[in-house]
């Protein structure tokens, strides 16, 4: 963890480096939020419906290629209580300008459990993520992304499998 952390730090700063423009800025909104049981679940599974707030920066590498770390809260899970999974997440993602509004992305996430210690559910996440981001100007962006949870979520000694997957409907700010 502490090795993948520092790899990403260092990479965000030699892209910093290289770069041409750098802007950061600030993104939230509502996430819809489901488990995927292998399976029959063993409790009650409603999607839990929540937000998520964070921090970015887009690293620009070329005119259609950037770079966007991000550092976000974001709370996901199921709806019953022992399933609430709330994490500070950092997903960086590759984007393509696909027009001059329209930018695609995707990436890896990497998430940490902030509450709720010793419970039975993993206290690491790792997500792949896909999104659309939609510019209403140079600085304001509303965007779509679909996270699809690649680690189990239960400890391996509960024989449990299921995974996250949620959709983040959200707007940002550029500064």
């Amino acid at each position: 963890m502490k090795k993948t952390l520092l790899l990403t730090v260092l990479l965000s700063f030699s892209f910093y480096g290289f770069s041409q423009d750098v802007k950061y800025g600030v993104r939230g909104g509502y996430t819809i939020s489901h488990i995927d049981f292998d399976g029959t679940p063993t409790m009650e599974n409603k999607h839990r419906n929540s937000v998520y707030i964070g921090f970015l920066a887009n690293i620009s590498l070329s005119k259609t290629l950037s770079l966007m770390p991000e550092l976000q809260f974001s709370a996901e899970g199921a709806k019953t209580e022992a399933l609430n999974l709330d994490y500070i997440q950092l997903p960086i993602l590759l984007k393509f300008r696909v027009s001059e509004k329209i930018h695609a992305g995707l990436g890896p996430q990497i998430g940490i459990k902030v509450h709720k210690y010793e419970d039975g559910l993993k206290n690491l996440a790792y997500s792949a993520v896909v999104g659309v981001e939609y510019r209403i100007n140079y600085a304001i962006f509303a965007d779509v992304r679909y996270n699809y949870g690649i680690r189990n979520i239960f400890d391996d000694n509960l024989g449990i499998t299921a995974k996250n997957r949620n959709i983040q409907l959200g707007v940002g700010y550029k500064f």
